[in-house]
């Protein structure tokens, strides 16, 4: 139910939601940073301050009783009350009480390819606090690669593998490239090179005996050929002894957990010897009976209901969590590079995750940092992931601490990304109401 199947990227205002309008009006007046104090026309400072809250800033540090100054779409400052000096003149909101991390990045989500509908996904991405998601390998057209370079108001960023690779699977979705041969594969690394995409997607998964799976010969071709041209690989994998081939022919990242059986030694210290390889973990349903009322902000009151009813416990997906459970906590426990992902395209399935991944033996800590610096430095995308000077003002205002509670991530009081606070009013009514 939660989740859908599937080398470096290209006067004191007390109220969030009241400062809106002078957060933007500050954005569009700036008109210039002196010792990160930017000033409007009239000479009046155009940087808002944020102070009293607990900030996690997404490396796993945490600095309570913070200040945080945003100039238009920028973090300028952020440290202890002690640390910051506020500019004179500049708007202050006051988070006492409250708690501030980065925004989400998802490494492997599936976007639609039609403009209208990637704009409102990107848009529900943002009410649950994404500031960027990568669609991995079934974008279609020039729409999903033209997106990556727009602002959609309200909305995250988006990065696209462009179309995935594997061997054919009639049946399936016909938007990857189907491939036999190497030179057929890598004449579809060039063309997706050519494209500028962000990642290269390769499945190497029979799907339970009913396909041919990408051969060591097919994805060794298409690794070879991706790094010629500066592109990282990830792998959608299933099996051990995959994996393990695909660490030894150089393969960057791995799109999901390993599924059918517990990781053994050999595989860990393959792993090891290439410690740069990222994985995005995407557990999958942890097959047991979940309170979704929290996502009455989004999904209508019928639809809810239903989701409600059918959140039972189910002994087989347990024990399918169990092993990617397991694999993760080892792994995790071993020193290798955890990012995050959820896979489908439901926006708010990044909050289960999160609470999967602690359920698995991380601790929250550790969590925050994998979804959001660590997400963001996989993908090479050094201004998101972070709170600090210098980075994209992209963050969550939390009613609630996540690192006592990582369900706490849900607890949303607001969003800013880009410096703007997200209207989620307005996109939870749209949302409720795009169903018949």
């Amino acid at each position: 139910m939660r989740r859908d199947e599937e080398r470096r990227p290209r006067a004191i205002v007390t109220s969030v939601v009241a400062l809106t309008t002078a957060i933007v009006a500050a954005a569009c007046s700036t008109t210039g940073e002196t010792d990160g104090s930017a000033v409007d026309g009239t000479g009046a400072s155009a940087v808002v301050a944020y102070d009293g809250a607990r900030v996690i800033t997404g490396d796993g540090g945490v600095i309570e009783d913070a200040v945080f100054l945003v100039d238009a779409d920028r973090f300028t400052g952020v440290g202890s009350r002690s640390e910051i000096q506020v500019p004179d003149g500049a708007a202050r909101v006051d988070l006492s009480g409250k708690t501030v991390m980065p925004a989400i990045v998802n490494a492997h989500i599936h976007l639609s390819s039609d403009r209208a509908e990637r704009t409102a996904q990107l848009r529900h991405l943002a009410y649950y606090g994404t500031s960027a998601a990568v669609s991995l390998g079934t974008d279609d057209g020039e729409v999903p690669l033209e997106m990556r370079a727009e602002a959609v108001p309200h909305g995250a960023r988006s990065l696209s593998a462009g179309r995935g690779i594997t061997m054919p699977e009639p049946g399936r979705s016909e938007v990857p490239h189907w491939v036999m041969t190497e030179d057929g594969a890598r004449a579809a690394v060039r063309e997706l090179a050519a494209q500028s995409v962000d990642i290269v997607k390769i499945w190497v998964d029979d799907r339970g005996g009913r396909y041919d799976k990408l051969t060591p010969e097919l994805y060794a071709a298409i690794i070879d050929e991706a790094g010629r041209h500066g592109l990282m690989v990830t792998a959608h994998v299933f099996y051990l002894e995959d994996a393990k081939g695909l660490l030894r022919a150089g393969v960057d990242a791995f799109a999901h957990g390993i599924r059918d059986r517990d990781v053994d030694d050999e595989l860990v210290e393959l792993w090891l010897e290439r410690p740069d390889v990222v994985l995005v973990p995407n557990l999958p349903g942890p097959g047991v009976a979940l309170d979704l009322g929290w996502l009455s902000g989004t999904v209508p009151a019928d639809e809810l209901a239903e989701m409600q009813e059918a959140s039972v416990d189910r002994p087989e997906a347990q024990a399918s969590f169990g092993i990617q459970a397991r694999n993760l906590a080892r792994l995790s426990e071993a020193g290798i590079r955890i990012a995050f992902g959820t896979d489908g395209s439901a926006a708010w399935t990044a909050h289960q995750e999160l609470e999967d991944m602690v359920r698995a033996g991380m601790t929250p800590s550790d969590v925050i940092v994998a979804a959001t610096g660590g997400s963001a430095a996989f993908m090479g995308l050094d201004d998101l992931g972070n709170i600090e000077a210098g980075k994209s003002a992209d963050f969550i205002v939390l009613d609630a601490n996540p690192l006592d509670d990582i369900t706490n991530t849900r607890r949303i009081s607001s969003v800013f990304l880009r410096g703007v606070e997200v209207d989620r009013a307005s996109i939870g009514e749209r949302e409720r109401n795009a169903r018949p």
